[in-house]
């Protein structure tokens, strides 16, 4: 009987970056939209005379700080994207102990924004919850699927619990267990049925106490001889075509019954008119005397001396 155990995934809690400051964003964000339109016009100026969009922005954005300084307000970086790695002047994204711009915060994988949802964390790096999973959940053995909830752990593997069931009947296993067998669970009953030895007797599989005889294996209630159905006491018993068989019913098989006693004929034996006889019950059925070979009748199914034929039958 094998082991199996079902415990959660060690799963880390979805993260959530954290809320802006309030006041500082409101004062960033109104600047950044002074920005923007500025960035548009510039972006559009920059076309025509070739000037890099970005340098451009910069330039405006130092601008815009030091007329917002002229005017006693200071607008100093909220912090440095911990992504594109330059300030952050407008709303600021915290998560993993550091700072993003909204739009750089993204799935390490697939590169989807992650600023408005849960994530997870990995050496470091945030993931979107597919990408953590298929990145890092252990498979189930059966579908090689992500395993996302609860984990079950047998034959030194992990499977999704819905499938760990007998791989012969898909059965899921109850408080029985199961056993294994190269590798693959099997339930009780299909277990038995396709790898226990068969009993040569009943033919059905053998679990508990059983006996070794005539190169195969029965229950010990099933090893009976095959004529009389009853079991061998001395613990002795006779072959014939690979079946047991008591003394007396392994002799009338192979015809060795004594004719005068009706018991087996296991030592001397004579051999009569087809018939075998033990020496000593080879006699005249009138006189009971012993006969011998050659010096006997038959009459009837019977054996007679030469005198006593000749007086009854002559």
């Amino acid at each position: 009987l094998s082991a199996m155990s079902s415990t959660p995934v060690p799963v880390p809690k979805p993260l959530l970056p954290s809320p802006p400051h309030t006041e500082a964003t409101r004062q960033l964000d109104e600047l950044l939209a002074d920005l923007g339109h500025t960035q548009s016009k510039l972006a559009a100026a920059g076309q025509g005379a070739g000037v890099p969009p970005e340098s451009s922005l910069d330039n405006m954005l130092d601008s815009l700080t030091r007329d917002l300084q002229e005017l006693g307000i200071m607008a100093a970086p909220a912090g440095v994207c911990a992504s594109c790695r330059k300030p952050i002047a407008g709303k600021v994204l915290t998560a993993l102990g550091k700072t993003w711009h909204p739009e750089h915060f993204t799935c390490a994988r697939c590169g989807q924004e992650l600023d408005k949802g849960p994530f997870f964390e990995q050496g470091g790096r945030a993931f979107c919850e597919e990408d953590y999973h298929q990145a890092f959940s252990p498979r189930c053995a059966y579908c090689a699927g992500p395993i996302r909830e609860k984990v079950l752990t047998a034959l030194e593997q992990t499977w999704h619990p819905e499938h760990f069931f007998c791989a012969h009947c898909g059965k899921v296993f109850g408080d029985e267990g199961f056993l294994e067998r190269n590798g693959k669970p099997y339930c009780h009953q299909d277990f038995l049925a396709m790898f226990a030895p068969k009993c040569q007797g009943c033919e059905r599989p053998v679990i508990d106490n059983y006996l070794s005889a005539l190169q195969g294996v029965w229950h010990t209630e099933c090893f009976v001889c095959t004529e009389c159905l009853t079991g061998f006491t001395g613990g002795s018993f006779f072959e014939l075509e690979g079946r047991p068989y008591c003394e007396l019913h392994f002799h009338q098989r192979q015809g060795s019954i004594c004719h005068g006693c009706g018991r087996p004929v296991s030592g001397r034996c004579i051999t009569a008119a087809g018939r075998r006889y033990h020496p000593e019950h080879f006699i005249c059925s009138y006189c009971l005397g012993r006969l011998h070979k050659g010096t006997f009748r038959e009459q009837g199914d019977k054996m007679y001396c030469q005198p006593c034929y000749d007086k009854l039958f002559v």
